[in-house]
């Protein structure tokens, strides 16, 4: 019954990964891989010379560390806050709401922030008819860093939320009613109860944020790219769109794709190692 899901993760997943020796190429897609001439690491060499890559590398971390601090709680406190709801019906109407955002696509979200905090949306219509000066979010490069991570928390984070809800739900009542016998108030049992039960599935996650550092939101990142200027909305992935497809450098583009790929991994080894090092499993635990 694996057989089908293990086929198309070869085909689609496995497979295509042996296109990565163009980095090793001068690679031309007009006469192929086999009769592209191999160049050694002179692709890499290339990647970590150049300095808008390097920029590009900068602002990526730059998003990860502001959204690994701001957005990555929110989903820990917001099921915190809905597993203490004691009405089912209030519940799951909240839940519906926050959910619902996530399957919004990109470009809707990016255009629901413009007709809102946009030069002609909301906010700054409502400023202008009470005699302040014009208001643009959108376009403000200094902001970008905190609108693109209230984008991502608007869409994403009660999403976030049924992994951490999911391991609320394991843990046993008696645990509560035992704390609530020593004395322990509201804040007490969470903190001594709540909290070291989903402790594991929240270093599970970190992990994996980690791993995903430099992957911040290709779509999200590229529809706003013309309204700030790529100084500021540069990141790895948006840098390898625009050298190997619009430019047509393919054998620089994967070059650079594969340091990030490589970079994450060791980010997922070491994350997972020192989970190790706390005594939680991680992703795996050696037998």
């Amino acid at each position: 019954m694996t057989v089908p899901a293990v086929s198309l993760l070869v085909v689609f997943a496995y497979v295509p990964m042996l296109g990565n020796v163009i980095a090793w190429q001068d690679y031309s897609p007009y006469v192929g891989i086999l009769n592209s001439p191999f160049t050694g690491w002179d692709n890499f060499v290339r990647v970590f010379s150049n300095p808008l890559f390097l920029h590009a590398v900068q602002n990526t971390l730059a998003i990860t560390a502001f959204q690994l601090v701001f957005f990555f709680p929110i989903p820990i406190v917001l099921a915190l806050l809905l597993n203490s709801v004691v009405t089912p019906g209030i519940r799951t109407t909240i839940q519906s709401i926050i959910y619902l955002p996530h399957f919004f696509s990109w470009v809707l979200v990016v255009t629901i922030f413009q007709q809102i905090f946009g030069g002609a949306g909301l906010v700054s219509r409502v400023l202008a008819d009470r005699g302040h000066a014009g208001f643009d979010l959108m376009t403000n490069p200094d902001a970008f860093l905190v609108l693109v991570t209230a984008q991502a928390v608007w869409k994403d984070a009660g999403w976030g939320i049924i992994i951490f809800l999911a391991a609320l739900s394991t843990v046993d009542p008696a645990q509560y009613e035992a704390a609530a016998m020593d004395g322990a108030g509201r804040w007490r049992r969470m903190w001594h109860v709540t909290l070291p039960a989903i402790r594991p599935t929240i270093i599970l996650l970190l992990i994996l944020r980690l791993g995903d550092a430099l992957t911040v939101g290709f779509e999200q990142l590229i529809l706003q790219r013309g309204a700030v200027g790529p100084g500021v909305s540069e990141v790895i992935d948006t840098f390898v769109y625009y050298q190997g497809v619009v430019n047509g450098d393919w054998a620089f583009a994967a070059a650079a794709g594969l340091v990030k790929g490589v970079v994450s991994l060791l980010l997922v080894l070491g994350a997972n190692k020192l989970a190790h090092v706390f005594g939680e499993d991680g992703v795996y635990r050696k037998a």
